[in-house]
């Protein structure tokens, strides 16, 4: 398939389907070639800036790409939450060197994992807590809680780490706080009364 071949099938993938990451078998399959004849292609791609690869087996457009429709495409169980959500919202005024995404799946290669967009950290947490989101990023509400359910597994205060702001337009509700442990819901109440 030729470059402007591909530049067409990926765009139009992405307008119509909205399909913005694909593995190697999947576009071997698109040219009926074996993974080896793709790889030399897909690294062809990549230097002409046709294609960009954004962890390992996992390529698409070089622009339009979220995080979570990569974290979607490495585990379909996982989302975006904690600090890069609240991030993105202007809750924090702090850019996260870590993107933490939640998932129930034990990842059996590295749970930390450096990608195009930065280094996404897979969170094993019980289906309890797990709560998979419309659109595959946490609520501010849900993104605060489990950014101080993180950071207390790692035996750390999100207070000393991170600026709050505009959390008094943030409504935590019963039914999502009782998820969590004691020391979360304590946490997050006590940070949103002084917000207040």
């Amino acid at each position: 398939m030729k470059t402007t071949d591909w530049q067409k099938f990926l765009t139009r993938q992405q307008a119509e389907e909205g399909k913005r990451i694909f593995s190697v078998a999947e576009l071997a399959n698109v040219v009926d070639a074996s993974p080896a004849v793709i790889n030399v292609a897909l690294g062809r791609l990549v230097r002409q800036g046709v294609i960009r690869r954004y962890v390992p087996g996992k390529y698409g457009l070089p622009a339009g790409v979220l995080v979570e429709d990569l974290v979607a495409a490495i585990d379909s169980d996982a989302y975006v939450t904690g600090a890069a959500a609240l991030a993105r919202n202007g809750f924090i005024t702090q850019m996260p060197r870590l993107i933490e995404c939640f998932t129930r799946r034990r990842h059996n290669r590295s749970r930390e994992r450096k990608s195009a967009l930065g280094t996404l950290v897979f969170v094993c947490v019980s289906p309890r807590i797990h709560a998979h989101p419309t659109g595959g990023v946490a609520g501010p509400a849900e993104a605060l809680c489990d950014l101080w359910y993180a950071a207390r597994r790692r035996g750390l205060d999100p207070r000393s780490l991170y600026t709050f702001r505009k959390l008094d337009s943030v409504t935590v509700p019963e039914a999502v706080l009782s998820r969590y442990p004691r020391t979360v819901r304590d946490g997050v109440a006590s940070v949103l009364s002084v917000l207040r």
